[in-house]
């Protein structure tokens, strides 16, 4: 053991300027990253109803509806009132729920759409996409799969960020109406896997990467 701590105290010393180096590059593809996206959602997030456009689809971005504990999940809560808060003012005429299906019992564009139905929302007026594994195959199907060139995206702040760059890279019109957040404390996990989010934006920009699956067009009307 000995040994193995003497070498690695060692091997630190002899590449500290190495080592140092990638931590510098690291934080400041980070941290461009992160402001890339930022300016481009400048004046195009929203936190009122009564100042925000009216789009005919929303686009309300899949999450859980429990937390890994069994705890309900703020981040789905407070995403669906919004959604409602949205259609109720008649901000927007149709709901798009966007978001992951892969396994059997875990149904977020589902659970999302009872949850909207008791708020409030007509089921008529609800249409799921059972194909939005990411936010980059959420955003594209909008557009590849239900014909979208505009629409308005529910989220949290900082998910909608990220979601309307992805869209103005992809040709849609895109603005956000943000959802109440989560408290800093118990949402950081999800603040901290943020920013390695929107690096990986940059990576899938860069390769051309396209949604899982993509298939029939669906018209909403």
């Amino acid at each position: 053991m000995a040994m193995k701590i003497g070498f690695s105290r060692e091997f630190l010393k002899k590449n500290m300027f190495f080592v140092l180096f990638l931590l510098l590059m690291a934080v400041i593809v980070l941290h461009n990253a992160d402001s890339t996206i930022r300016k481009a959602s400048e004046g195009k997030l929203y936190t009122e109803l009564d100042s925000i456009p009216k789009r005919k689809v929303g686009l309300l971005l899949g999450t859980s509806k429990l937390l890994k504990n069994g705890q309900p999940n703020l981040y789905f809560q407070y995403r669906v009132e919004a959604a409602a808060a949205l259609f109720k003012a008649r901000k927007v005429d149709f709901i798009l729920i966007s978001g992951d299906n892969s396994r059997q019992g875990y149904d977020e564009p589902s659970d999302m759409r009872e949850a909207l139905i008791a708020l409030g929302v007509p089921q008529e007026r609800i249409y799921l996409d059972y194909a939005g594994f990411r936010t980059l195959d959420s955003v594209v199907r909008a557009k590849e799969i239900f014909g979208l060139t505009e629409l308005t995206l529910i989220s949290q702040e900082f998910h909608n960020q990220r979601a309307l760059y992805l869209a103005q890279k992809h040709g849609i019109k895109a603005i956000g109406f943000c959802a109440r957040d989560v408290d800093k404390y118990f949402g950081l996990k999800t603040r901290v896997r943020e920013y390695f989010a929107r690096v990986k934006v940059f990576w899938d920009l860069t390769f051309g990467v396209q949604p899982k699956y993509l298939g029939e067009k669906i018209e909403i009307q």
